[in-house]
């Protein structure tokens, strides 16, 4: 029976990896390095793990994580038993019913990203000055009319954004559903007032600091344009800060977020009445219940029974 070569099976790895977003492979490698971590400290071998040694696991971080870094560690643990070719049964009744009693005893809600729609976004806006002001407004209303994530925004490049009589398209090269990166375009339309146009602030902003590159970029103190472009950790950092003199504030269980800009958007078009279809092929969502979480959260107030009660 013949052996694949070592560089075949380097490459496959290689490729392997590559099919997670940069995002989503930095949070499955700290996952990882914090299971291992687990493991030496209690004198256990990692792979393969019994399902019991699984469930200790899982149940030493009950008071202290939330449900779904829980879940994501226990994604990370089966892959890896996977990819080493160990047996892996997720459903075993061990990890099961663990899951189950530490969710009901201690679970710790999720803090989602608190949608931030039109009046949060005018509200960022409008303290956007300077220099600085003109990248950040163009980030936010970018952000906030194409429904995008951090990463998309980083990715952003003068050459995929193409101005038209109407409005604006955007090319993506990849993005998280888009694994593949064949591509996605995104049309952004112009906005109704001069100073919330996404359109205007964008051009406003490339104007101002032209670049064949990347079109949101780090401001040095002295008003240097560095040529790098944004980390998406930089972006969330920065939609933080805005926050913060604006004086935004987040809702119970909620965290202001740049994917705020994104449930707004969705927050948004389903209160204007948009189809689920419609909302999903600019959002580039691929699951309907995954979308149906923001629009549960629109519903809240906007179809409570108790309105119109006469209180």
């Amino acid at each position: 029976m013949q052996t694949l070569p070592a560089t075949a099976l380097a490459a496959a790895r290689s490729f392997a990896e590559e099919a997670l977003a940069p995002a989503s492979r930095r949070a499955y490698r700290a996952d990882w390095n914090h299971y291992m971590d687990w493991c030496e400290a209690h004198a256990l071998a990692p792979l393969p793990a019994p399902p019991e040694q699984v469930s200790a696991y899982l149940a030493s971080m009950a008071t202290t994580h939330g449900r779904a870094t829980i879940e994501r560690r226990l994604v990370t643990i089966g892959q890896a038993h996977k990819l080493a070719g160990h047996p892996w049964v997720r459903a075993h009744p061990a990890i099961r019913a663990t899951l189950r009693g530490l969710f009901r005893r201690h679970g710790i809600p999720t803090r989602k990203a608190a949608a931030l729609g039109v009046a949060e976004t005018r509200r960022l806006v409008a303290i956007c000055d300077g220099f600085a002001g003109l990248r950040d407004r163009a980030l936010f209303l970018v952000a906030f009319a194409g429904a995008l994530r951090r990463s998309e925004l980083a990715a952003v490049r003068a050459g995929d954004v193409a101005f038209g009589p109407d409005g604006l398209r955007l090319f993506l090269p990849a993005s998280k559903g888009d694994q593949e990166r064949e591509g996605t375009i995104v049309a952004i339309p112009s906005g109704e007032h001069a100073a919330t146009c996404p359109v205007q602030a964008l051009r406003r902003w490339m104007t101002a600091a032209p670049t064949e590159g990347f079109v949101f970029r780090a401001i040095r103190a002295d008003g240097t344009v560095c040529e790098a472009g944004l980390h998406p950790d930089s972006i969330g950092r920065i939609v933080k800060k805005r926050a913060v003199e604006a004086g935004l504030s987040a809702g119970p269980r909620e965290r202001l977020s740049a994917h705020g800009f994104r449930a707004g958007f969705i927050t948004e078009a389903y209160r204007a009445g948009a189809r689920d279809a419609a909302i999903m092929e600019h959002s580039r969502h691929r699951d309907l219940k995954t979308m149906h979480g923001y629009v549960r959260r629109a519903k809240l107030l906007a179809n409570h029974p108790g309105r119109d009660l006469g209180l």
